[in-house]
This record gives structure tokens, sequence and C-alpha cells, in this order.
């Protein structure tokens, strides 16, 4: 019986399902990089979420490949040039977490502008601090989704009630806010005039990489703030910071992040994050924006399916 091999944790109905598709589920979320390039040679299947990257180097070791299922988005960790050249089938579920990321920012959008974790703090520690802890209203502000994909759509959706102008900027798309009457098509230059907030949207990819820079925060409106819920290499860090020392950007929400292991922070990057932590003008996540119980499972269903399709279509086309 043909093999998968299962490298991070994933809802049970993604065993049940490739189970039913005819393979052994090799259930291993504590595997290492290095075990999986010693092991994958054994295997007709892997699934990965984000620590483990599908490179040539790995597909060269692995003649028996068929399929690599990767849970989420986030296509940058796989060679998919060199997954087609072998054969091999490449799908992802980027539509099981979209609504969790849109929600998430949403969330991490009202805590800033209402000052929630601060007076969570404070209120614990018997401080009463109304005054100091006044809100902003989202109602009545512009807010900049670039990016239109699966989570920049859904963030528009979520903002459909909030009584905000939303411009919208995807340089690959065009009418694709056609069934939004409340959004608005732009070019990059007027969101960034216009927007009061800047929500990215991404893949990462060399052109997205450091698309928040100086360069680009100083074309912004003076004082807007940044939402990051795709991918951290796209916001240079030390640009960022800088700008919130100096009030140009007036806050920031981010759930990733240019390094996500701390562990590994040089003396320069612990200084930097340092600053980043310490600004109470932030909301902070480690990288959960899709993270909820109903994604794993949304996840897991439709990469499933994704991979019953294509498996189908091979064996109609012959391949």
């Amino acid at each position: 019986m043909k093999k998968a091999l299962i490298t991070d944790d994933c809802h049970e109905s993604l065993l049940t399902g490739l189970e039913q598709l005819g393979y052994t589920c090799h259930f291993r979320p504590e595997i290492t990089p290095e075990e999986v390039s010693a092991c994958i040679s054994e295997y007709e299947g892997l699934i990965i979420n984000s620590k483990i990257r599908v490179d040539e180097a790995l597909l060269r070791r692995a003649p028996r490949l068929e399929f690599v299922g990767r849970l989420g988005s986030g296509m940058e960790i796989v060679n998919r040039e060199a997954a087609a050249a072998r054969g091999v089938i490449v799908v992802s579920s980027p539509e099981g977490n979209r609504n969790a990321v849109a929600e998430h920012a949403l969330g991490m959008l009202l805590a800033l502008l209402n000052h929630l974790l601060r007076a969570d703090r404070e209120v614990r520690q018997r401080i009463w601090r109304r005054e100091a802890n006044r809100g902003l209203e989202l109602s009545g502000r512009t807010v900049g989704i670039i990016g239109f994909g699966h989570t920049g759509s859904q963030f528009a959706r979520k903002l459909a009630g909030m009584e905000v102008q939303v411009l919208a900027y995807d340089k690959y798309k065009t009418h694709y806010a056609a069934d939004m009457p409340w959004v608005c098509e732009t070019d990059l230059d007027t969101l960034m005039r216009e927007a009061d907030i800047i929500s990215l949207h991404l893949p990462l990819t060399q052109e997205t990489r450091h698309f928040v820079d100086a360069s680009f925060i100083r074309r912004c409106k003076p004082g807007f703030i940044l939402i990051n819920t795709s991918r951290g290499a796209c916001v240079k860090t030390l640009d960022l910071v800088e700008a919130l020392e100096t009030g140009h950007i007036g806050g920031a929400c981010l759930d990733v992040f240019e390094n996500e292991k701390p562990e590994t922070f040089s003396p320069q990057e612990a200084a930097l994050y340092e600053r980043l932590y310490r600004s109470e003008r932030v909301v902070l996540s480690p990288h959960i924006a899709g993270w909820t119980r109903e994604s794993k499972q949304k996840l897991a269903v439709i990469l499933v399916a994704r991979l019953a399709e294509a498996l189908k279509a091979r064996l109609t086309h012959g391949r």
C-alpha cells in the first residue's frame, strides 16, 4: 500500500481522507527537516505545514513521491517548477483559514484602537485610567487592503458593516471586487496616500520581500496603522520600528515577523525586537491568525478534496 508522511499537526479528517484515497498515513508531527530528508524516499505522499521546505534537493531524494499537500497557503516553501518536472502533484488549501485570518486581523485592529491590552493589564493591577485609555472608532476611517486574494477579500467582507471606506489594490487582478460595492479598486499610490489603516495580504516572493520599507512608509499618510497577517518578511522590521518611534506609523498589528524563532535572535535582532516589544502602539501575536479550531478542520477537509480531484484528473488523463 502507498504511504503518506504527515509532518505537522493536523485534524484527524486528513488522515481519514488520505486512507480513503489508498494511503497508509505515518503521522509524525515532531519530525525534523533532516529526518524527512532521510526517509522521504519511502513515501508516495507528503503533507507539510511550514517547517518543511520542498526544494529540489528534497525532491531528488523522493523518487516515489506522487504529491505534496500544503496545509494552508504560503507556497514559497515548495519548488513547484521542480515538482512539476518530476510529475509531483502540489495542492494547498488557502481557503481553509481565510476566515480565521480575517477575524484575527479585525480583532487586533479593534484591540489597538481601543487600548484593550493596556487597559486589561491595568485593571488587573487595580489601576483605573479611563481618560488615558480613551480609544478611537473605526467608523469613518479609510482602510486599504493590499492583495485581494483569499484573506484580503475575506477581510474586506468583515469590514462591510463597519462604516468604513475600503480601498483595495491587487497588482495582478482587475474587477476583483465587483460583488463588493463597499470596496473601491484603486492604484497603490492612491491607497497609500489616503488610507488610515493598511492591511497586507501578500505572498512572500522576491517582489514582496520588504514591500513595506522606509520608502513605502514615507509615501503613506502620516500616523497610519499597519496590519500584517501575511508574511513577516514583507515588512522590513528596522524601518517599521523606526517609523513607530518617530510616529510616522501610528500603530501596528503584527501576527508575523521576519524572524519567528526568538531563540535564534542575534544580539542585533534581540535589541531591535525589544524596541518593538516596548512600544504601546503595537498588538502582537505568534503567527496564529489562521490558527483556530475551525480552520484546522477546514484546512484538512479542503486539502483532501483538492488532492482527490488532482489524483482523479491524473488517472483520467493517463498520467
